[in-house]
């Protein structure tokens, strides 16, 4: 067996201890010891794959593999790795641990719960790793499933509408992306869902146009792009604690990731035509989420509506088709998974307690729950881009990348996606102030025990990716910088690149 395989085999494997499981408490253990093997397995690929690129590896994809799944469609279970598709994995098990552990408590329907957590990295894992675009596309769609089911069942509020809603989005941009990839099989010459294999080939122009309008739309449906990003807010705030964790941290990011490796990759001539479409739209969704952001009272509708804009940059980034940008764009993909993954998992802790959401009927959780709310400013300025986080160094490179692309419409882009941090910082400042800082506004909060064991180890995992993406980024660049290279080398007039 290779070892990217395991990456799907571990997830299985855990699914069915939690089947045969008789005790929550042994569902709760089972669930946490199969992610954390992951997360460790997840670090050794990565060493693995590096020693092979320092040994002098040169392939752009290492570690491949492939089984016959329908010979007579072309399809395969080919899996391979590079540099990007590898901290897209790391990022999925830091969220997947943690999502576990902000989990701990919960009581209804524990062995159903951590099952379907379960099925979502598994779904994860094999969309990261996947050569095969059929493959691919069957892991993203795996991935509704759960999703809709830990909001219809675990989530609160308006869960009903908020599961379907999410639902049909997605299901509508999986729509576009299947008719997409069998563009690409059937109307290319290729005959293949291998993508290094349609890489390799010349794809008509109009050909190209018309794929790549479809496979970026249907990705970036899943990224939350204006204007089908809908989904998100009613989404992220109904689901229960770990299911936003989830949905913003991972799920997010295959959308990202889609636009990237398939749409931009596989159709280069119809990205630097067409990409001043989504340079729009990601403009737009950085600007929009950001006022709607610092409108929002409740704390996780402000979490959602940040990870549009936040998201926006992800799309800013890939449009932009420089390097610079390019890499930024991986990198804040990483980045808000991690941080949005804190973020929600600090709101979650709170509203624990408080049972309220509200950040104006909040006040004083610093002094009462020190680490709770130190969690909570930690994502909060990670998310304004504070110098030493994550976030600061994925929207510097952004920035940096997009303003290589020269034109007064990439620079008026530019300078909007700029702008948007003076409203980060107003409405994240505004956060903090209400709900974390200040005297205490219920004298029943004063009642409230900080963070347990499991939520103290979430937090300092994810506040550990974190620093290590804000305080050295040259590790992260250096994983990933041939695969950025590559792919940028396929646009014939990139500025930089």
């Amino acid at each position: 067996m290779d070892i990217l395989s395991l990456l799907l085999v571990f997830p299985v494997i855990t699914a069915l201890g939690i089947l045969v499981a008789k005790k929550d408490k042994v569902v709760r253990w089972t669930a946490l010891s199969g992610s954390i093997v992951q997360l460790f397995l997840a670090i050794g690929i990565t060493a693995y794959y590096v020693s092979l690129r320092n040994a002098g590896e040169t392939g752009q994809m290492l570690l491949e593999s492939s089984y016959e799944w329908f010979a007579p469609l072309q399809i395969y279970f080919s899996a391979a790795v590079d540099g990007i598709s590898l901290v897209m994995i790391l990022m999925t098990a830091m969220v997947v641990v943690a999502g576990i552990l902000v989990s701990w408590k919960i009581g209804k329907q524990v062995k159903e719960f951590f099952f379907l957590i379960l099925l979502l990295s598994l779904s994860a894992y094999g969309f990261f790793i996947s050569t095969n675009l059929f493959v691919m596309f069957f892991f993203l769609e795996l991935a509704v499933i759960p999703k809709y089911l830990l909001i219809g069942v675990w989530g609160s509020g308006r869960k009903d509408y908020s599961a379907m809603k999410l639902a049909l989005m997605l299901m509508f941009g999986s729509a576009l992306v299947f008719i997409g990839i069998l563009g690409l099989f059937y109307f290319t010459g290729a005959q293949t869902w291998d993508f290094q294999e349609i890489a390799k080939m010349h794809i008509p122009i109009e050909t190209q146009r018309i794929l790549y309008v479809l496979l970026f739309t249907g990705f970036g449906v899943f990224t939350a792009m204006f204007p089908f990003h809908t989904w998100a807010p009613d989404g992220h705030s109904s689901a229960p604690t770990a299911a936003s964790m989830f949905l913003a941290g991972i799920s997010m990011k295959l959308g990202g990731y889609g636009c990237l490796r398939v749409a931009t990759y596989l159709l280069p001539d119809a990205a630097q035509e067409l990409s001043w479409i989504f340079i729009i739209t990601a403009s737009i969704a950085i600007i929009y989420g950001a006022f709607a952001t610092m409108m929002q009272k409740d704390l996780k509708y402000m979490n959602a509506y940040s990870s549009v804009s936040h998201c926006g940059f992800v799309i800013l980034g890939i449009a932009m088709l420089t390097k610079a940008a390019v890499t930024g764009a991986v990198m804040q993909m990483v980045s808000h998974g991690i941080m949005t993954a804190l973020f929600f998992a600090s709101i979650g802790m709170i509203y624990d307690r408080a049972h309220t959401r509200q950040a104006d009927e909040l006040g004083g959780m610093l002094k009462q729950m020190p680490f709770i709310g130190s969690a909570f400013i930690i994502s909060g300025l990670c998310s304004l881009g504070l110098p030493g986080f994550s976030g600061f160094v994925s929207e510097m490179t952004v920035f940096v990348g997009s303003w290589e692309r020269t034109g007064v419409f990439y620079r008026v882009a530019t300078i909007l996606a700029c702008a948007s941090i003076v409203v980060t910082a107003v409405y994240i400042l505004r956060a903090v102030g209400f709900a974390i800082w200040g005297t205490v506004t219920n004298k029943e909060y004063l009642k409230f025990k900080d963070a347990t064991w499991s939520e103290r180890s979430a937090a300092v995992l994810l506040t550990l990716g974190i620093l290590i993406i804000g305080l050295a980024p040259f590790l992260f660049i250096h994983l990933i910088d041939a695969d950025t290279t590559s792919i940028v080398s396929r646009f014939i007039a990139v500025v930089g690149k």
